[in-house]
């Protein structure tokens, strides 16, 4: 019987126009619409293919946060997931936090994969899989485009610079996944539904004796400059002649 573990983060979607807070100390959400982290929806989405190849496999999905995140919960599982944790904290928690309570739950949930996306896009700093894995000490698969399991082993691919890299490891393992390597289904109505009576644990993090308080801390965050006004070329010899006078032919 198979386990996966699928990490899923509330953010902002990824088709509203982010802006800082007044003070430029964080991303104004009030009233902001927000959902399941695009990466995340391709892990749980894997993980539910690999449930339906495999109908004995267990899925379980968690978050860490405010109490506000559990309809991104509900979400993974109606999704697919059999059932979720929440481990429940008012603080602002950054990639190495999530990790060491991600350490703790899989010291007492004992997953044989752990999914997830390769970095949440409301902070980009794809850190959590990789340290995750370093504190487990278990081998570990970043940015896949291609999962292949076969019993103990997991045969994998991975876009790289020079090509596709081919990777084979064993579980118990994490993995992070590129957008490359499925398209998330929608969630039917009915899922939905059924949704409603599955189990989300909440677990109070001070409860688990995590030192959770950040060792880096947000000083500013600013909108991007304006792009300057684009200047429309007629043809090739207009092109060279704006290239000479800019001096990117002269380097």
């Amino acid at each position: 019987m198979l386990k996966i573990l699928v990490p899923v983060k509330k953010v902002v979607d990824y088709n509203v126009q982010v802006r800082p807070t007044s003070d430029n100390k964080s991303v104004d959400i009030a009233n902001v619409k927000m959902g399941i982290n695009p990466f995340d929806e391709i892990a749980l989405e894997e993980a539910v293919r690999i449930k339906e190849k495999s109908p004995e496999t267990t899925i379980i999905s968690i978050s860490v946060g405010r109490n506000t995140v559990q309809d991104v919960l509900r979400s993974s599982l109606a999704f697919g997931a059999d059932r979720s944790i929440l481990v429940e904290t008012d603080l602002d928690v950054g990639p190495l936090q999530i990790a060491k309570v991600l350490c703790n739950i899989v010291k007492s949930e004992k997953p044989d994969l752990i999914l997830m996306g390769k970095q949440a896009i409301d902070d980009d700093c794809n850190q959590t899989g990789q340290m995750l894995a370093g504190m487990l000490e278990w081998p570990q698969a970043t940015f896949v485009s291609e999962i292949n399991l076969q019993e103990k082993e997991v045969f994998l691919k991975r876009e790289i610079d020079s090509g596709v890299e081919e990777l084979k490891t064993t579980l118990p393992c994490v993995v992070t996944v590129d957008l490359r390597l499925n398209n998330p289904r929608f969630i039917s109505l009915p899922n939905i539904i059924k949704a409603k009576k599955k189990e989300i644990k909440v677990l109070d993090a001070k409860e688990l004796n995590i030192d959770l308080a950040r060792k880096t801390k947000i000083i500013e965050i600013n909108e991007p400059e304006q792009r300057e006004k684009g200047e429309i070329i007629q043809d090739v010899d207009e092109l060279i002649d704006c290239l000479k006078k800019s001096g990117v032919l002269n380097k």
